[in-house]
């Protein structure tokens, strides 16, 4: 167990409290500690509100994870291309941003990371962030190159935001309320940076989805062989891997669905949607029934909180 100051404990342990040297202070997750507990909060009953949602709210990264990101992010774009060409666009936007809201409202529900609600999120993430990137473009007539851009910039925006509050950019710290709302919303942003640098990759720069699929594969290999080798700041190598992946898959699923006359495949939305949800559902079943330690010790701490 951490303690804030980086005290040692010299007495004993109470609850999500640890007194050290005389002081009660916050601890439980690492970079979930919070600082001194006041008088005031101690005369409450119950625990107080800022040491309530101890537990991280996300998952470990694995090779699981990664995969699942992949795949989600693939799902996405062939969910809505497939609704938008369905449905009337405005109907097919407004069914996305509830099943999103739905979705986001069972992920801060959780008390802890919890599989299937999590990766839900991040799906109708994908899904409706794809659909706010078309919007600008095929709604409002943004060239891909500007979207793009804009998106960029919102990310830096989110980042610099969650940094100048927090003090890191960390998944690993995502503890409280207050984080996770930045988490989502940084990922939001590189779902909608994502597809606008994907589509812009095979449409403007004219490389094809199947190309830019390629060059984005080895975009995404970039921070992991930095980070390992070169030693590259495993928050910014995670986070430029995360924002990568979104193209990736995208180029990948569309690929797969359009058709011959666009360099695809031809198997269409639908299918190719399809097929994904039952690798993503597979997916999270194994993470279920094979939680890594950290889920497990995330499940016993929730399990004990009073």
């Amino acid at each position: 167990m951490e303690v804030a100051f980086g005290h040692v404990p010299t007495d004993r342990t109470i609850g999500p409290l640890t007194r050290a040297e005389g002081l009660l202070v916050r601890s439980g997750q690492a970079g979930c500690e919070t600082g001194p507990v006041s008088t005031d909060e101690l005369k409450q009953d119950g625990r107080p509100a800022s040491l309530r949602q101890a537990a991280v709210r996300v998952p470990a990264v694995t090779v699981a994870f990664w995969i699942t990101k992949g795949l989600t992010t693939g799902m996405g774009e062939s969910s809505s291309d497939y609704l938008v060409h369905r449905l009337p666009p405005v109907v097919a936007v407004a069914l996305g941003g509830m099943a999103l809201v739905a979705a986001l409202a069972l992920q801060f529900a959780a008390r802890r990371y919890v599989p299937w609600v999590y990766w839900l999120a991040v799906a109708m993430v994908g899904v409706f962030g794809t659909m706010a990137a078309d919007v600008l473009h095929v709604g409002l007539g943004v060239p891909y190159l500007v979207s793009t851009v804009f998106f960029a910039v919102s990310l830096a925006v989110v980042f610099a935001l969650w940094y100048a509050t927090e003090k890191t950019l960390s998944i690993h710290s995502i503890c409280t309320t207050r984080r996770e709302i930045f988490y989502w919303a940084a990922v939001m942003a590189t779902f909608a940076l994502g597809t606008a640098a994907g589509d812009m990759t095979a449409v403007t720069l004219h490389l094809g989805y199947f190309a830019s699929g390629v060059m984005f594969a080895v975009a995404v290999a970039v921070p992991a062989v930095a980070h390992r080798y070169l030693g590259l700041n495993a928050i910014l190598a995670f986070w430029f891997a995360y924002v990568t992946t979104r193209p990736l898959g995208a180029s990948f699923a569309d690929w797969m669905g359009v058709s011959h006359a666009r360099g695809g495949l031809d198997l269409g939305a639908g299918p190719v949607s399809v097929a994904l949800a039952i690798l993503i559902i597979g997916l999270v079943v194994y993470m279920t029934v094979n939680p890594t330690e950290r889920d497990v010790a995330n499940r016993d701490s929730v399990a004990q909180a009073p």
